[in-house]
């Protein structure tokens, strides 16, 4: 995992990159340091990092105005403002901020912070089927829901459909901690395209309106309510 910060303070530079150092160890982890969002800028185009912490308050360019260049860059990349003024927390919102630390950072919030962008990271998979005699490599966060049907399981994503043979109840066990949920007989849902629940229906992004069996209404909105808890952070 690439780890970037950038802040004008050189002791609090220094500090963040020994607790990060301190908190892996030996881990595949490296850490840059930058005091000019500019220099960061430079590098982040040559190699992109996986998550940013920016002071906000930075004489030659903010942290804000620094954090919508990467936004322009990236949508992907995790960005953690750094900040002793809870004021700037409306401005986070424009550029997708996951959270901000106070100064002076304490080790356990930082943990935290870093658990959970390596979390994220790993649950980046991707699932192998077979169609057509073509293996294929899918992105899960791609994925809406899998439809049974017969011998086969229709599979469909973002962008398109994928018929495959093969049993539901295994996508459902290999898929259990990706935030999948098994609606009906028929249906496994990905958690994170849900877009509401009407009666006894549950639609899906791109307007896909799929049944809830009866015993699994209230089960589903437990999950759900889970599942935003935890990608509220």
């Amino acid at each position: 995992m690439r780890i970037a910060v950038c802040d004008d303070e050189e002791e609090f530079r220094f500090q963040i990159r020994d607790m990060i150092d301190k908190i892996y160890n030996s881990m595949d982890v490296i850490v840059d340091i930058f005091s000019d969002g500019r220099k960061l800028l430079e590098r982040f185009d040559a190699m992109p990092y996986d998550v940013l912490f920016l002071d906000i308050e930075m004489p030659a360019m903010d942290g804000i105005t620094l954090a919508k260049k990467l936004r322009e860059r990236s949508e992907n990349v995790f960005l953690v403002f750094l900040t002793g003024h809870v004021e700037y927390a409306l401005e986070g919102y424009e550029v997708n901020a996951l959270r901000y630390l106070t100064k002076p950072v304490k080790e356990d919030k930082l943990r935290e912070v870093l658990k959970y962008v390596m979390d994220k990271n790993t649950s980046k998979r991707q699932l192998m089927v077979k169609s057509d005699g073509e293996e294929l490599r899918l992105s899960i966060p791609d994925i809406l829901y899998f439809e049974a049907q017969n011998q086969y399981v229709m599979i469909y994503t973002l962008k398109e459909e994928h018929l495959v043979r093969a049993n539901m109840a295994d996508f459902e066990t290999q898929l259990k901690n990706d935030g999948f949920f098994r609606v009906h007989r028929s249906y496994l849902i990905s958690l994170s395209k849900v877009k509401k629940i009407v009666k006894s229906d549950v639609v899906m992004e791109g307007g896909a309106s799929l049944p809830i069996s009866r015993n699994n209404l209230k089960p589903l909105k437990e999950a759900l309510y889970s599942f935003v808890e935890e990608e509220a952070f």
